[in-house]
């Protein structure tokens, strides 16, 4: 296993990361640190103790989706492959060869789980109640990802507003369906992913983050996200408004 890890600053320096307690991101980069070449931390509870963190730290970061854990008590870093590249004469592969097939990449080379798999062995539930950490309902998607059926969600309408809107091509693939349904389970409807598509692309359009389009955000993964609420709550912006600046306050 390589002895060195990196850090991606388009995780760890984004508003949604600096927002939570300094222990629950000291136990991200302990939980990196410790992970294999895979992303895989088979023991979590050792990892919280010797970083000084606390249950409600570890439970930050399965709600936020930092981390992905299963039943076996492992967690994987779902943004591994964005913060690191391990050469190929020095990679080991994980020894958590059933969770690992749990997993696909989503578009930005993120860990998602794979929703065709069956059920058995797949990342577990988090039941956290209702109580709130900082900013965040804990466990908001991980408790309702399987209340409604796939039936009655329009994915295929909700993609192709955002490809009409936007020019792009999008698919219904799992990965994308698997943001709307965390969205459609907490009882946000067509209309508002409508809306919240029609918001975005008012407010990005023309503008830039660190130098590139701020359009290449409009896609699911953003805009279906957990600031999801955020986006469709926002004033819309007509675009003679729109200024570019650096900083969209993006979820990653």
């Amino acid at each position: 296993m390589a002895q060195r890890r990196m850090f991606s600053k388009k995780i760890v320096e984004t508003d949604f990361f600096m927002e939570m307690s300094p222990t629950a991101k000291l136990l991200y980069f302990y939980l990196n640190m410790s992970a294999d070449d895979d992303g895989f931390v088979g023991n979590p509870k050792t990892i919280k103790l010797i970083s000084g963190a606390t249950d409600d730290d570890l439970k930050i970061l399965i709600a936020k989706q930092f981390i992905i854990p299963f039943d076996s008590g492992v967690v994987v870093i779902k943004d591994w492959k964005i913060h690191n590249y391990i050469r190929k004469d020095t990679y080991n592969s994980t020894v958590y060869k059933f969770e690992k097939s749990q997993l696909l990449d989503d578009d930005n080379g993120a860990y998602i789980l794979n929703e065709n798999e069956p059920s058995t062995g797949r990342p577990r539930e988090v039941d956290t109640g209702k109580d709130r950490l900082g900013k965040d309902r804990l466990g908001k998607d991980n408790n309702t990802m399987s209340d409604k059926s796939d039936d009655v969600i329009p994915y295929s309408e909700i993609i192709s507003y955002l490809n009409e809107k936007t020019g792009r091509s999008f698919r219904t693939t799992e990965a994308h369906k698997r943001f709307i349904k965390a969205r459609w389970n907490e009882d946000y409807k067509l209309d508002d992913f409508k809306r919240v598509v029609d918001n975005k692309v008012a407010d990005w359009t023309g503008k830039t983050i660190n130098g590139q389009p701020a359009e290449k955000y409009l896609q699911p993964s953003t805009l279906f996200g957990t600031k999801f609420d955020n986006y469709l709550n926002q004033a819309p912006m007509h675009q003679e408004q729109a200024q570019p600046y650096d900083d969209l306050g993006l979820p990653f």
